[in-house]
């Protein structure tokens, strides 16, 4: 009988139920989506590197290593492999401006490629090229195909032996000016050393990799004994594929604990009153059943299984969600398949989520408990009586004179709304909650946006940038920087309390590069009197402007104390300091890059010339960071604005049963129905009105949130347009508006005699 019933209270209630379970599973879809993404690159990448046997540390002199010093480094106690490894950025023949990142590796064993179709990489190859798989697929290189290299004046030819993924180009970007991989014009290659050597006619190595379970601290110390000299000691953390997977993985956490954390929220607190009011609405129901002998334990457990059932399906359904939502997010073409080159995206739900789920079925179960139990208090008779709500004094604002000078209306939906305060204070929850979600979205964006605008249109006037060969004299760097008309910049790897970071100078007469101010929005000056240090370092040491900073530039036992002048924002973790301060220093600098404002095209290959890079190329990157950008908003804004349609149309429903009888009374005095749904739907615009002015500032400190957690990774400042804010506005009252549509209609179902006949 009672299972009849359950079904028969389902379908009476239907749209109650299937709002609910709506709830549930966008809140639990979001929930898990977005926490399985992470986790998803924390796994695979992990996976990758292990299988790769990613270098735990590298070592880095701009004169190179010797197979001397390749024999001492792998002596050392507590090292288990090695492998002189040399990465340059050549051109690529025939590709309009092309880029690969070109590789040598001495030993397959260490950060080895990963093969994806045709021959394993062969250190002893003659004249085999394994190619980036995904810049190849965009430039139409196939198994076999010739491919030219030019780095300098040397030409590289060769056949594609195999197309790869390599875990030292997780991130393929041509260096930390360029945000986003673009495969279209920059990929990763392979040679060997026997083919590097015969076309370069030497073997420089600039680098080692070292496989061992050392400390850093301990690996340098025992680096610089073999070696008698300071080198440059880069940690697997301090490697920019494993620091992006690592930045991901966080920015990942910190997302999926905000807005999803908020979705889930929203979408429990409104079953609660949902739960209370549907119980409320069978108290009849409940009665009889009692009244007919059911005892309260078999009632309770009746009743309690629609929260169950509710919890059981909903779950089921935001999993579901939650695998295409990190599907979304973690195909090629997706977020993160475009960020991070993985041989597989293999999906999987993370532990905790688990028992988050268990824990919302258990909570959902318990407030349908709890809503049945109180309504079994007392006798059947009792129970049989309807559901009435309690008897309420009037309010203080009623016994003023103005209030009985509004029109019938505004006074009707003022009692209504301040006397049924749970009612009211979901329906802001509910809006404030929609509101948040969407300006806390469009704000990501357009914070990511002006960032991106800040560093790539405004900081940066040039049209190229040359990278100087290490070998080139000063008199041709100055022939260069004269011929090019350009500004220049010199960078030197240096330690602040033992972490590696850049000490940049620059020479800007031309302002082809400028630095954004982080304590203004204007920008600094690079005055000749002291250094402008980046912000996150600044935060993470505590840093500001007139405080001293001690460094030491790999090589040498040399130690430089430097005047803070002004805190920055960057790219990288960086210090900038101009050419006279490092004169003052006593530090002695080589140009490594000019900026000119002559194209690509028009650069002619020379020896001293290492490459040149196309802002374009950084502008194309800018673009597709947009892209992925707008599809991960586009998500959030969608969701949010389904569980706003829900949430509100769910307490919208139960409001309205609520008000049945009131509703009929209206129209037994003569009032029709429009005028009834003017009254409903004016006040939830006044709701609305209300829950939008506290849901923007609602919104704004959330987004105020993700960026601070987001510092390491991105050095932001908030900024959200007023057409966002407006977008989200209006938005909010659209589906406010829509809800309320909704509901209004229902008046002309009212059976004002039925409605009227149980009134005591």
């Amino acid at each position: 009988m009672l299972l009849r019933k359950l079904w028969r209270t389902m379908g009476t209630y239907k749209a109650q139920f299937i709002s609910m379970i709506i709830m549930i599973a966008l809140g639990i879809g979001i929930f898990v989506g977005f926490n399985m993404e992470w986790v998803s690159i924390d796994v695979n990448t992990s996976s990758f590197f292990e299988k790769t046997n990613f270098a735990d540390f590298r070592i880095i002199s701009d004169s190179g290593f010797s197979e001397d010093d390749l024999n001492k480094v792998k002596d050392i106690d507590g090292v288990s492999d090695v492998s002189r490894f040399l990465s340059v950025n050549a051109d690529v023949e025939g590709q309009n401006g092309d880029t690969v990142a070109l590789t040598v590796t001495e030993n397959e064993n260490v950060s080895k490629p990963y093969l994806i179709s045709g021959k394993e990489y062969d250190a002893k190859s003659e004249n085999g090229v394994w190619l980036s798989d995904k810049y190849a697929a965009a430039n139409g290189f196939e198994l076999g195909d010739d491919i030219t290299f030019k780095y300098k004046t040397i030409e590289i030819s060769g056949k594609v032996e195999g197309l790869i993924k390599a875990s030292e180009y997780l991130v393929c970007v041509r260096d930390s000016s360029q945000l986003m991989p673009n495969y279209n014009t920059h990929g990763f290659a392979y040679i060997s050393p026997v083919m590097y050597e015969k076309a370069a006619k030497m073997a420089f190595y600039p680098q080692i990799n070292i496989i061992s379970s050392l400390s850093k601290k301990e690996m340098a110390e025992k680096i610089d004994a073999a070696l008698d000299k300071t080198l440059l000691v880069l940690s697997k953390d301090e490697n920019s594929s494993y620091a992006a997977q690592q930045g991901e993985a966080e920015e990942g956490k910190t997302m999926g604990s905000v807005m999803p954390v908020l979705f889930l929220l929203i979408a429990v607190l409104t079953m609660v009153t949902t739960m209370h009011r549907l119980t409320a609405k069978e108290k009849t129901q409940i009665g009889t059943l009692k009244a007919l002998g059911f005892k309260d334990k078999r009632i309770l457990r009746h009743y309690t299984s629609y929260a169950f059932m509710i919890g059981i399906i909903g779950s089921a359904l935001g999993i579901g969600l939650g695998y295409f939502v990190a599907w979304f997010l973690m195909n090629p073409n997706g977020s993160m398949g475009t960020y991070l080159d993985m041989p597989e995206w293999k999906l999987g739900i993370p532990w905790f989520c688990y028992i988050i789920l268990a824990a919302i079925i258990v909570l959902l179960t318990l407030i349908g408990f709890l809503s049945v139990k109180q309504m079994l208090h007392g006798t059947p008779a009792d129970a049989l009586r309807p559901y009435t709500p309690k008897k309420v004094k009037n309010l203080l604002v009623e016994k003023t004179k103005w209030f009985h000078r509004l029109s019938f209306g505004t006074r009707w939906n003022l009692r209504d709304t301040m006397r049924h305060k749970s009612r009211t204070a979901m329906s802001l929850i509910g809006i404030i909650g929609c509101t948040l979600l969407i300006v806390g979205s469009l704000g990501m964006r357009d914070t990511m946006t002006a960032f991106l605008d800040m560093y790539y249109n405004d900081a940066t006037n040039y049209s190229s940038r040359i990278y100087v060969s290490e070998d080139a004299t000063d008199e041709q760097i100055q022939e260069l920087i004269k011929k090019y008309d350009g500004d220049w910049s010199a960078s030197v790897s240096v330690q602040l309390n033992e972490k590696a970071i850049s000490l940049d100078v620059y020479e800007l007469t031309t302002n082809k590069v400028r630095f954004p101010s982080a304590e203004t929005k204007d920008f600094e000056n690079i005055a000749d009197d002291g250094a402008y240090i980046c912000k996150r370092l600044s935060d993470e040491f505590n840093l500001k402007k007139g405080d001293t900073v001690t460094i030491s530039p790999y090589g040498s036992d040399d130690e430089y104390t430097l005047k803070i002048s002004g805190i920055i924002r960057s790219v990288s973790e960086n210090i900038v300091i101009s050419p006279k301060y490092a004169e003052k220093l006593g530090l002695d600098v080589k140009a490594d890059s000019i900026y000119t404002s002559t194209g690509k095209a028009d650069i002619k290959a020379e020896s001293a010339i290492k490459s040149v890079q196309s802002k374009q190329m950084i502008i194309d990157s800018f673009d597709t960071f947009n892209e992925i950008m707008n599809m991960m908003v586009a998500v959030l804004i969608v969701a949010a604005t389904v569980l706003g349609i829900v949430v509100l149309y769910n307490l919208g429903v139960m409001s309205y049963t609520e008000r049945y009888r009131e509703m009929a009374t209206l129209k037994v005095v003569g009032f029709r129905n429009r005028k009834i749904g003017k009254l409903l739907i004016s006040q939830n615009m006044w709701v609305t009105v209300i829950g939008v002015i506290v849901g923007i500032p609602a919104g704004m400190g959330t987004l105020s949130f993700l960026v601070t957690q987001l510092a390491s990774e991105y050095e932001l400042r908030i900024s959200v347009s007023v057409l966002s804010i407006a977008v989200s506005a209006v938005l909010t009252f659209a589906v406010s508006l829509l809800v309320s549509l909704m509901v209004a209609r229902k008046n002309k179902k009212i059976d004002m005699v039925e409605a009227l006949k149980g009134a005591e």
